[in-house]
């Protein structure tokens, strides 16, 4: 005879394998993102890392020479910005997908049963707990599409 409770933590153990290689993949692909902007005359491009590091800055033609230091670094200074933006902006999507997984682990070892109905008046008492649940119903309500 099986042990429900048994079954139950070989299922989260699973699921936490499962997010555990999602999350060692997501890792992988974070350190190779970059971004690449250039400016609008064409004049330069700028490629940055996933931490916003320059990693190539290229000119495509003397016309460098021809502004002002302060419109040269101007020019450099925006293209850069929207370069960090950018590869954040990845960053971010990425590390996204993660949400709710901690809910989600824990309904799967709670199977959402009467353990989750106890609980609730103390969660109920944790600060910006009703902030929480409307988010979370909120959620629901989109990802069921009502």
């Amino acid at each position: 005879m099986s042990n429900p409770f048994a079954d139950q933590i070989a299922q989260t153990m699973e699921a936490m394998r499962t997010q555990l290689a999602k999350a060692e993949e997501a890792q992988a692909e974070l350190e190779k993102l970059t971004a690449s902007v250039t400016s609008k005359d064409r004049l330069v491009t700028v490629k940055v890392g996933p931490q916003g590091q320059v990693l190539a800055l290229t000119f495509h033609t003397t016309g460098y020479r021809e502004k002002a230091p302060a419109e040269l670094g101007a020019l450099l200074t925006d293209v850069l910005n929207e370069a960090r933006a950018k590869v954040g902006e990845q960053v971010a999507a990425r590390i996204g997908e993660f949400e709710g997984v901690a809910d989600s682990l824990r309904l799967s070892m709670t199977g959402g049963s009467e353990l989750d109905d106890l609980l609730e008046p103390l969660w109920s008492m944790r600060p910006g707990y009703a902030d929480e649940a409307d988010r979370k119903k909120t959620r629901k309500q989109e990802e069921f599409g009502g």
